[in-house]
């Protein structure tokens, strides 16, 4: 007996995920997780931590757990609803391992060896690398079409990979099309083509002691970043000791030219506010650094000290955590299980 594929169009759905990498950190927040929470009205959300993408690189198994619950603290911290959304870790939902074998069966070697992240965490190395790490944008592929999302809120360094991800549907639609239609779908497209969610340019959070470097978490001194965690007092601390310079503050963004450290602090300031900067420049232009600063550590107080101490609050109940991912993987599956039956069916699998 044929096996008819799901007839129903796309369903409007936005997914996306963050690594568990540990010590999340001010730059995470605002270049992901606050657009997330901001995306929840009028989307349907599926938010993952994307545990299996770790693994492309080496992960103390320990650690690898408490940064999964990390993760899932701030997206709720944040804001992210996960009862009317879904908020899952990725390994417990075997779909994505399933369909990102049939992507890497699809997908081209020329396709992943153009992708330029592979090439900057792999470095001079590239034979010791793992297969993993290679074919991880196939993985980021299965991840969104198995739930076969229509929208991928994206940075600068993740369009590369969407991009494929829309070769690879392209692909599968093409090669299995007549089967597809032969199946009951009468377009041939079984999977949609995500489109990126640009919600403006994410604001490019640099150190806190030296401004021509991005924020991180590998740097050795933790006074270069405000962590998730951190309570009032640390995130006073760090804003008056970063490293500044000693003009005061100009009146115009270009005066700002050449002076990264100014340029980074006024970046933060504009973020939290939810004002341009230089509607901050005006207000601040032409005064010390210690006046500005002393407002930004209020500011920056009143915005994540709540979701710090909410995170603290979380990841002391790690059982609460594994409930909220276990629920958000069963809904999850509900929706990626369909899906894979579908694929097997046009693969020509035999299922029971």
């Amino acid at each position: 007996m044929t096996q008819s594929v799901t007839l129903k169009p796309y369903q409007p759905r936005v997914f996306s995920g963050v690594q568990p990498t540990g010590n999340l950190h001010l730059g995470n927040y605002l270049g992901a997780i606050k657009r997330f929470a901001e995306l929840q009205d009028g989307h349907d959300c599926i938010y993952c931590v994307v545990d299996m993408h770790a693994i492309t690189m080496p992960q103390d198994p320990v650690e690898l757990t408490r940064a999964t619950r990390e993760v899932t603290a701030a997206f709720l911290a944040a804001g992210i609803d996960a009862k009317k959304h879904i908020v899952f870790n990725q390994s417990q939902v075997a779909g994505h391992a399933e369909l990102a074998w049939v992507f890497n069966c699809i997908a081209r070697m020329g396709w992943l060896n153009r992708m330029t992240q592979f090439k900057e965490k792999a470095g001079k190395d590239r034979e010791n690398a793992s297969i993993g790490l290679f074919a991880y944008p196939t993985l980021m592929a299965a991840d969104i079409l198995v739930y076969r999302a229509t929208h991928v809120p994206v940075g600068e360094d993740q369009k590369q990979h969407l991009e494929l991800t829309r070769d690879i549907a392209q692909k599968f639609n093409f090669d299995f099309g007549d089967r597809i239609r032969a199946l009951g779908l009468e377009s041939g497209d079984y999977f949609p083509q995500p489109e990126p969610l640009i919600a403006g340019p994410a604001p490019r959070v640099m150190s806190l002691r030296d401004g021509t470097k991005k924020m991180s978490k590998s740097d050795a001194s933790d006074n270069s970043r405000l962590n998730l965690t951190d309570d009032a007092d640390a995130i006073a601390q760090k804003i008056r000791k970063a490293k500044t310079d000693p003009e005061p503050l100009p009146g115009e963004a270009e005066g700002l030219k050449g002076r990264p450290e100014a340029e980074n602090l006024v970046t933060i300031f504009a973020a939290l506010s939810g004002r341009e900067p230089a509607t901050i420049l005006s207000e601040f232009g032409g005064g010390q650094f210690s006046t500005f600063k002393n407002a930004l550590v209020e500011l920056s107080v009143e915005k994540l000290s709540p979701i710090g101490a909410e995170m603290r609050r979380l990841t002391g109940d790690p059982a609460m955590i594994d409930a909220v991912l276990k629920d958000g993987a069963e809904r999850a599956r509900a929706i990626a299980e369909p899906v894979m039956r579908d694929v097997r069916g046009i693969l020509g699998f035999i299922q029971g």
